[in-house]
C-alpha cells in the first residue's frame, strides 16, 4: 500500500470544491462568484502542478 501525500490530497479536494462552486454559481447566475471560484480553482491546480514538479 502506498503512502498518502496529504498535501496533494488537500489540494485535489480544494480544486474539486472550487469547480463544484463554479457550477453552483452558474446555476445561481452570480457572475462574480463564478469568476472567483474559477480563478481559485485554476490557482489551486497550478500550485499542485508546481509542487509536484518541485518535488521531482
Amino acid at each position: 500500500m502506498k503512502n498518502l501525500d496529504i498535501m496533494m490530497l488537500i489540494l485535489a479536494i480544494l480544486v474539486i470544491g472550487m469547480f463544484s462552486g463554479v457550477g453552483i454559481a452558474l446555476s445561481m447566475g452570480n457572475v462574480w462568484l463564478l469568476v472567483l471560484f474559477l480563478l481559485l480553482g485554476f490557482g489551486f491546480m497550478g500550485s499542485g502542478f508546481w509542487l509536484k514538479r518541485k518535488r521531482k
